[in-house]
């Protein structure tokens, strides 16, 4: 299937893409805004915290789940695409049906940095030279990922365990993200598994720079040099089998219909290191495009994969 470049290059600047589905603010749990929350390692950004049901009337603590792109969680009027994920409907039904331990949501918003944020850095160290001084210029210079797990696991994640009855042991400590936060989900899990437990990897951004998608010669040898550079950075990054949770999924329409080959080799890479069904998931869709509608109708999944009930 051919399509159109530009179409696809002005897609990559804005992803997530968004559906045309829409939903209310939260009726259940509670919404807390920390407006342009201050860091040393990168720009000061907004972030978003949800309380489970049940929180304002008990002393019970909850574990974490930490979600990119976090004005697009919970209330599609704020939205920037009027679509949401619908994270405080999945969880307040999943949690109050017992099949997943309720969570605090942590939604860190995007920055117009979010492209060199995302993107994992031992990734552009692995390309060959003149894959990441072109991966760089797209993106518009060096990777800040280093900076914003920092960010995370520095700066945010201590507020929040300050701030909120958490469980802060990494069993209970989960990270998540769409397209390329699904990649920073993926790299935040690598550079600190003594922190995060878990990591879900939805609608993963393997191939990076979708200009070449258009051309299928070009596409097959940018794929074989993408997935050779990051089955070795998983190989060496990647913790041990047995103490975490790994998921990921794709559907097969829109910017996911790209990603079957990039997925298929890491799931085999994965595997190969000997992680179990237990811990490592990846799942297909089929119909599911590259938008919050997609991954709204989906998210028990990933939810009951990474935090399921003690």
């Amino acid at each position: 299937m051919r399509l159109d470049r530009r179409a696809l290059l002005a897609g990559l600047s804005a992803l997530p893409l968004a559906g045309p589905a829409r939903a209310d603010a939260p009726t259940r749990g509670r919404l807390v805004e920390h407006p342009a929350m201050p860091s040393a390692h990168v720009q000061p950004r907004d972030v978003t915290v949800w309380l489970p049901p049940g929180y304002d009337a008990s002393d019970a603590r909850h574990p974490v789940l930490y979600m990119h792109d976090g004005q697009n969680l919970f209330d599609a009027a704020r939205a920037p695409y009027g679509a949401e994920w619908g994270v405080d409907e999945h969880v307040a039904r999943l949690g109050g049906d017992g099949q997943i331990r309720p969570p605090i949501v942590v939604g860190i918003h995007n920055t117009p940095l979010r492209l060199r944020e995302y993107i994992p850095a031992n990734l552009i160290r692995a390309l060959p030279d003149d894959m990441r001084t072109d991966v760089q210029a797209i993106y518009g210079g060096e990777p800040l990922s280093d900076g914003y797990v920092r960010f995370l696991v520095e700066e945010l994640k201590p507020f929040i365990d300050g701030a909120y009855r958490t469980r802060p042991d990494r069993d209970d400590t989960v990270i998540m993200g769409s397209s390329m936060g699904g990649l920073i989900s993926l790299y935040a899990l690598m550079k600190h598994p003594g922190v995060f437990g878990a990591a879900g990897c939805v609608s993963t951004h393997w191939p990076i720079r979708i200009e070449q998608l258009t051309e299928p010669a070009a596409l097959a040898a940018w794929r074989d040099r993408l997935t050779e550079a990051w089955t070795g950075v998983v190989r060496a990054d990647l913790p041990p089998p047995g103490a975490h949770r790994l998921y990921f999924d794709r559907g097969d329409e829109t910017l996911d219909q790209f990603y079957a080959v990039f997925q298929t080799r890491i799931d085999a890479a994965i595997r190969a290191a000997g992680w179990p069904p237990d811990r490592f998931r990846s799942l297909v869709f089929p119909g599911a495009e590259h938008n919050e509608k997609s991954w709204n109708q989906r998210l028990d999944a990933p939810l009951t994969f990474l935090l399921p009930p003690a």
